[in-house]
């Protein structure tokens, strides 16, 4: 079995303990809007719908940033008493990461079609060694059942989800792959999550959308309460049919039904510990307008309704879809939690559990951005905090490790995944040079 060593210091940005970590002042309204200048750890914005700004179009005049090669001397920033290392290196392509019962750590390699097992050593190094390979575009990860004896390690690809027999500490799947839900619609958004209820026995599988905002669904069903009977309320159709949406399935694949719809592209797909309340970070439609709609966070309920392709952030309506308006609609879309900032492309989420970062911290969520290609300045490209009280979040995200921009037209780093692990370290991935990053705490 092929291993790479690599180090856990070879990229180090270290500041200075601080035991407590002062309130932040929160950006509000405009001024919580802005681009890859105005980010620095600990700048906390909150976006609020009424702070939404007509659409004016002037994302369709934005250029792409190019991605650079990482500098010598560039180092990911974070918060005042956190470590940010290279955990490792080489990962083309790496996208999502989950971490294993035992500590393993998971991560798909959509670039190469592999799925990599990284190992933490008690030595500073750890080792890279392939899992499985010969997949498409593999992206989403889910271990089944869930707790510390899973049997399965399931895998999503742009068309299907397979899962792999899986014992604690295997490093190499012990077979061939199963396929469990084949079918799923291919095309479009091609980033497929998974996760599975905390009993097990649902599996939630997002489908991005086939377009920006469906305009080649065609003519309307003629009878639409019977298609969205079958489809779920807001469902799409044509191209677009099964998409937006996130679907639900018995752990077998059977029992397809719909979960919620009108989630234009749900690149990171997680359930809250100690509930059963599934989210999902969003990347929202594009030709708008600088700061608008904004992408989002949210809790996904059974049935909900999130406006894509007629609505936006609750009754602001798109006038683009084909097939007409439906205000028949706008009374029943669902406002996500968080908001942020337009473009930022939100793609992983995860809970911290606890055990290493600042205890007020303990089950608040980190968000990846991997950053915008349509806008006319940039933004994203960094992780963010989203504060949680009481089990919910105040709707407020904080910069938590930033610095992967070099100028206005070039970026270096792009995150991805994000997971905990064992000891309550966070990892994170960027895919733009192959790298995970462990970040911890000194109290």
């Amino acid at each position: 079995m092929k291993q790479a060593l690599v180090g856990l210091a070879g990229s180090i940005a270290v500041l200075m303990a601080a035991p407590v970590l002062a309130r932040q002042d929160v950006l509000t309204g405009k001024n919580a809007f802005g681009d890859w200048q105005a980010d620095a750890p600990g700048t906390m914005r909150h976006i609020r719908p009424a702070d939404i700004p007509a659409a004016d179009g002037a994302s369709a005049r934005a250029a792409a940033s190019r991605i650079a090669d990482r500098p010598a001397n560039a180092v990911p920033k974070s918060m005042p008493g956190f470590t940010v290392e290279t955990l490792a290196t080489g990962l083309d392509g790496v996208r999502v990461l989950r971490t294993a019962p035992n500590g393993d750590i998971f991560a798909t390699l959509s670039n190469d079609g592999r799925v990599v097992v990284i190992r933490p050593q008690p030595s500073g190094k750890a080792t890279v060694s392939t899992y499985a390979d010969k997949l498409d575009d593999p992206y989403g990860m889910a271990f089944h059942p869930p707790g510390p004896e899973p049997k399965w390690l399931y895998v999503a690809q742009p068309g299907s989800v397979v899962r792999y027999a899986y014992r604690n500490g295997d490093q190499k799947a012990s077979g061939s792959p199963q396929t469990v839900v084949a079918r799923l619609p291919t095309g479009g958004h091609w980033t497929r999550d998974i996760a599975f209820s905390p009993d097990g026995k649902t599996l939630y599988v997002a489908v991005g959308s086939n377009g920006n905002v469906g305009q080649n669904m065609g003519e309307r069903p003629s009878d639409l309460a019977a298609h969205e009977k079958t489809h779920g309320v807001g469902a799409a159709w044509g191209p677009e049919e099964g998409r937006a949406s996130v679907l639900a399935f018995d752990p077998d694949g059977k029992n397809r039904r719909p979960y919620a719809n009108g989630i234009r592209n749900c690149s990171g797909l997680t359930v809250q510990p100690g509930t059963a309340t599934l989210w999902c970070a969003t990347n929202e439609r594009d030709m708008l307008g600088d700061d608008v709609p904004p992408d989002y966070v949210t809790s996904v309920k059974e049935g909900g309704f999130y406006g894509w392709p007629w609505y936006y952030i609750g009754k602001n309506e798109d006038a683009r879809p084909a097939g007409g308006a439906r205000p028949d609609l706008a009374g029943k879309v669902r406002v996500p939690e968080v908001l942020v900032q337009s473009h930022s492309a939100p793609l992983g989420v995860a809970f911290n559990p606890g055990g290493q970062f600042p205890d007020e911290w303990k089950g608040d969520a980190f968000v990846t951005l991997h950053g915008s290609w349509n806008r006319a300045r940039r933004t994203g490209y960094k992780v963010v905090r989203l504060p949680f009280k009481d089990g919910k979040p105040t709707g407020e995200y904080q910069d938590f490790v930033t610095g992967f921009g070099l100028n206005d037209g070039e970026v270096w780093g792009r995150p991805v995944g994000v997971t905990f692990a064992k000891d309550g370290a966070m990892l994170f991935s960027e895919d733009a040079n192959g790298t995970v990053y462990r970040v911890t705490y000194k109290r």
